[in-house]
């Protein structure tokens, strides 16, 4: 599990990586959240489908939402120091 000092450091790499410099987002776009995570937005919609990976999401009307939170701790769970 890591820190919420961890996540934290996560997540503002991850609002300067969009250059977002005015207040801090609660949510960005599944673009957005494909560009974070360097997948295309479709392998986002294949992930939310099949439910590969646990990334939260929520829905307004047609339009898919990621919190960045939710991305900063996906990538604080995906950082590996050893291969299995």
């Amino acid at each position: 599990m890591k820190t919420a000092a961890e996540i934290s450091s996560i997540k503002n790499e991850i609002l300067a990586g969009l250059s977002i410099h005015q207040r801090e987002p609660i949510h960005v776009s599944d673009k957005d959240a494909a560009t974070v995570l360097g997948v295309k937005p479709q392998t986002l919609a294949a992930w939310r489908s099949t439910g590969r990976y646990d990334l939260p999401y929520f829905k307004i009307g047609r339009k898919v939402r990621y919190r960045i939170t939710d991305l900063a701790e996906f990538l604080a769970r995906s950082i590996l120091k050893h291969t299995a």
